[in-house]
């Protein structure tokens, strides 16, 4: 199967998270698209920044989807929680291990979805009630399972690359890390 990955963006999504995820993991070549969900390609971020997504949610294919992403940012977060179409395809990316990523306020998304239950997590500081049955973790990136979190712009980049690493292999994201000149 095709590696194609889903970020998804709503009306107040962090720019910094979603820009720099995109941007890594298309160097690394990885197929990954922009996602919106707010009925139109224009999405504007939490500090005004507009963006202009690759498609809309309706268009989405995700049985040929190996990933979601989900940024964090607010109301971002409370934006993509609310969306039904969303939700759903979470809760059968999950049920079929499929690969899921979230970072800063985005996994109180899989926390409120009860899929962090007896999981190593980490979030954005404040947001860790929100994680319902998890692990907290302070770490930059945790990973447990299919299930990827991180605490926020200041972990863009290694959450970046250890979604790469994941995907393409530790040696190549090495290699970008080494490209990118991150310490």
């Amino acid at each position: 199967m095709e590696t194609k990955i889903l970020v998804h963006l709503a009306t107040g999504f962090e720019e910094i998270e979603a820009i720099t995820l995109i941007d890594v993991l298309r160097r690394a070549n990885l197929d990954v698209r922009s996602v919106s969900v707010t009925g139109a390609l224009h999405v504007t971020g939490a500090h005004n920044i507009p963006v202009v997504a690759d498609q809309l949610f309706e268009e989405a294919d995700y049985s040929k989807t190996t990933m979601i992403i989900l940024p964090g940012g607010m109301p971002g977060t409370s934006n993509l929680m609310n969306h039904k179409g969303l939700t759903e395809e979470l809760i059968k990316f999950n049920s079929n291990k499929k690969n899921i990523a979230a970072i800063c306020a985005a996994p109180m998304i899989l926390g409120s979805l009860g899929m962090l239950q007896g999981r190593d997590a980490a979030c954005y500081p404040g947001f860790e009630s929100k994680l319902t049955g998890a692990r907290i973790h302070q770490d930059p990136v945790v990973k447990d399972g299919h299930i990827i979190t991180s605490r926020g712009v200041g972990t863009a980049l290694d959450f970046a690359l250890e979604i790469v690493g994941l995907l393409k292999g530790k040696s190549i994201a090495s290699d970008l890390k080494s490209a990118l000149v991150i310490s």
